[in-house]
């Protein structure tokens, strides 16, 4: 045998065993998980709340890149019930977003079974349920999405991983928050702060260690405050983007936004305040949980350290921001992360200034994106879309601009193509913080300002190293810019992270389509999809 042939056998050993392990790591796995009520006593006093599997917060989602998931969810609340899984793309797949716009909700005593892929993802997420005020209640979790062997992170591997759900949280039933906004009313500022759903809870790790900590900001309003006594935090990735590792004392994680931190534990043996409190309020809201050292004998005694910043400092919590980096020589979930292109050197195909607002409403606060405050059709977006069904949504409504107009009720969706890449300014005027996610995508976060947003102010922008994320903070009476890479085909929703005003209307869906159907851009309709509202009697 000669040794060209030799040459070529061995090359197709090879092939097939990479494709073989590549395969193999491809896993698919499978959840059952029950939706009930429960009661317990996160603030000290009973409360309902909502359990998956009997757990709140709910079973932390541990996958790989790549996983196929395939869970059951069993709604046995007595309302109609959806989880969204908060920065999971949903490749080509936004029949599995989990939201009214895409699914239908699963009612009480039925089931729906998801069906998704973390396509090319690393990294810290969360899931939590979409529909009416739910969040409140409970019914979120940590979604963690670890590389692949054949895949290097920049960084060790940690010693251990901790996962910590941070949000605000309310002593009064979701129903009666709920009847407060549908009344027209805010249900204004939280009773407490929560870390994993306890108002105390402990983080053991041995001295010398170095431990990853996944923070995640899993509120309904508020901006928190991250640090840890006498311990540094070393960034490494936000929102499966890894970044320039640099040092913060505590860092300001929005609504809705998830970081993950290296802490080593180089103190002497004993134990440490964790703290998180509420950033710009005008009662500041804080609770502790304890970095405990193995080998330590001593309480964390005294006093909680203070936030030095002023509660009201805007600025400082805006440069911050702005240190937050894409890491460039990093690997990502696959080889070559930026792709053929880098969004800096790309023209936008189109401009989307959106201005958000509090408009009054036949007499009830709403709150609106350019003058539209969306709401809820019974029929899905993606299904009307998909079966052809009229007068459900409009494309006309929703302008690119502000109009300055008053507010009023529609169901917009903003028309777009797929690969477009468009430039979209998020200009708050009011003032208060804001915090925006779109499903479906991250995006490069390229600037932010005070003031109002004009043509000069892109010569501010970082068009090199700008952060890709899926929730952008924008501060108040300030402006941010993001670039978006419109590559994933489907309905996708563009809201609030800030839950009051998602639900009051502060919301709409981009349809990113092409009139070539093909499976290269978008997979077919699931063959388990629940009907409902004028969709009914369609079939799959």
């Amino acid at each position: 045998m000669g040794s060209a042939t030799l040459q070529h056998l061995l090359c197709l050993v090879i092939g097939l065993v990479s494709v073989s392990l590549v395969q193999a790591e491809d896993a698919y796995k499978f959840f059952t998980w029950t939706v009930t009520y429960g009661n317990l006593s996160p603030l000290g006093s009973p409360q309902q709340v909502i359990l998956i599997n009997g757990q709140f917060p709910g079973p932390r989602l541990d996958l790989i890149t790549n996983d196929n998931v395939v869970l059951n969810l069993i709604n046995k609340l007595d309302e109609p019930f959806l989880l969204t899984w908060n920065g999971i793309k949903q490749r080509k797949n936004s029949w599995q977003d989990g939201v009214l716009g895409t699914n239908c909700p699963i009612p009480p005593n039925s089931n729906y079974t998801y069906k998704f892929q973390t396509k090319d993802q690393i990294g810290t997420y969360t899931y939590f349920p979409s529909t009416q005020l739910h969040k409140a209640a409970g019914g979120f979790g940590g979604l963690n999405v670890y590389h692949r062997s054949v895949i290097p992170i920049p960084y060790p591997n940690p010693d251990g991983d901790f996962t910590l759900l941070i949000g605000d949280w309310y002593k009064n039933n979701h129903k009666t928050l709920r009847q407060a906004l549908d009344s027209g009313k805010s249900i204004g500022l939280p009773d407490g702060l929560l870390i994993n759903g306890q108002h105390h809870s402990t983080f053991t790790g041995n001295q010398g260690k170095t431990y990853m900590f996944r923070i995640s900001n899993v509120g309904l309003t508020t901006s928190i405050n991250f640090r840890i006594q006498g311990h540094s935090l070393k960034l490494i990735e936000v929102e499966g983007s890894h970044t320039i590792q640099n040092t913060y004392d505590s860092l300001d994680v929005h609504v809705g936004q998830s970081v993950s931190l290296l802490v080593t534990l180089n103190q002497p043996p004993k134990d440490y305040y964790i703290i998180a409190s509420t950033r710009f309020t005008e009662t500041p809201l804080t609770t502790t949980a304890v970095l405990h050292y193995s080998n330590s004998f001593s309480s964390a005694l005294g006093p909680v350290p203070p936030f030095t910043i002023d509660k009201y400092d805007f600025d400082w919590s805006m440069k911050q921001a702005r240190t937050y980096r894409w890491n460039l020589t990093a690997n990502a979930a696959r080889p070559n992360p930026q792709g053929s292109f880098h969004y800096g050197l790309i023209t936008p195909t189109k401009v989307i200034k959106l201005a958000n607002s509090a408009p009054l409403i036949n007499g009830k606060l709403r709150y609106a994106v350019n003058s539209v405050s969306y709401v809820n059709p019974d029929t899905p977006l993606k299904l009307a879309d998909h079966f052809n069904i009229p007068g459900i949504f409009s494309v006309n409504l929703l302008q690119n601009t502000p109009s300055g107009g008053p507010g009023y009720i529609g169901t917009s969706v903003l028309p777009t193509s797929l690969h477009d890449f468009i430039e979209v300014i998020f200009q708050n005027n009011e003032n208060t913080m804001q915090s925006w996610h779109l499903d479906g995508y991250d995006f490069w976060v390229i600037g932010y300002g005070f003031g109002q947003w004009t043509d000069a102010s892109r010569k501010t922008y970082n068009l090199v190293d700008g952060l890709t994320r899926h929730t952008a903070q924008v501060y108040p009476k300030s402006w941010t810019a993001i670039l978006v890479s419109l590559d994933n085909q489907g309905m996708w929703n563009l809201r609030s992270a800030i839950w009051e005003r998602q639900y009051l209307g502060q919301q709409f869906y981009l349809r990113v389509w092409n009139a070539q159907q093909s499976l290269a851009n978008e997979y077919n309709i699931p063959n388990n999809v629940l009907l409902c509202g004028k969709a009914v009697g369609h079939h799959p």
